[in-house]
């Protein structure tokens, strides 16, 4: 087993590349390891490929060269339902644009990734509940998006990416929508998952003060990645 800072890795990131049509680099030989307990910032300028990166972690978009593996296994390797059942089992995602089923109910939302890898609907709720009640929703898991604000929709998604306790966790943004006072709670929240689940987190952000909470904070150019010094 190969170790990052002491800890097992379980992401593992070769030689990424990505271009985009016109053409142009995102970037290139992009190397990462991410062990288990350890949460990560990427921050860059705007359009440099942080959104793509997560994309291209998650199984959601494939690079043209280079790879990606979590906990051993390579996503290049696996057909479109491998990845699926990969992502649905090991993967948390934080969207910038939220994707809360408008025809669920908000414990029903936070619930799905559990429901769709076991049949025990009790212990879904239950779980579901706390993780709405660890984003200061607890009185709201009977309430439907539609009756939220955006910063109330986005600590939904982030109850639903944690609720499964997954292996990696990616956040796109994930206090961007937030007041300050909520953002803080909620990057603590993120952080104590990562760390007590032994996962493996990386989040992309503009903020300063998001990225405080990481362990390295690393910026995203067209050539990679390199780790940001003096914090």
């Amino acid at each position: 087993m190969r170790y990052v800072n002491g800890n097992p890795i379980l992401l593992d990131v070769h030689a990424l590349g990505k271009s985009v049509p016109g053409p142009r680099r995102l970037f290139r030989s992009l190397n990462l390891q991410v062990g288990a307990g350890e949460l990560i910032a990427i921050i860059g300028d705007s359009g440099v490929g942080k959104s793509t990166l997560l994309n291209i972690l998650a199984g959601l978009d494939d690079a043209d060269e280079g790879s990606v593996a979590i906990n051993g296994t390579v996503l290049g390797a696996l057909d479109d339902a491998a990845r699926t059942r990969l992502r649905r089992e090991r993967i948390g995602f934080v969207f910038q644009a939220f994707h809360i089923l408008p025809y669920l109910t908000l414990r029903q939302n936070v619930a799905l990734p559990l429901a769709l890898v076991s049949p025990d609907a009790a212990a879904a709720d239950t779980r579901a509940t706390a993780m709405l009640e660890a984003v200061g929703l607890g009185d709201r898991g009977d309430g439907y998006a539609r009756d939220l604000s955006g910063g109330e929709l986005q600590r939904v998604a982030i109850a639903r990416a944690l609720v499964h306790r997954p292996a990696l966790i990616l956040a796109d943004e994930p206090t961007g929508n937030l007041d300050p006072e909520t953002a803080a709670r909620v990057l603590k929240l993120f952080a104590e998952a990562v760390r007590e689940n032994g996962a493996a987190g990386v989040m992309v952000t503009h903020s300063d003060a998001s990225a405080a909470v990481a362990d390295r904070v690393l910026t995203l150019s067209a050539d990679g990645l390199a780790e940001r010094r003096g914090r």
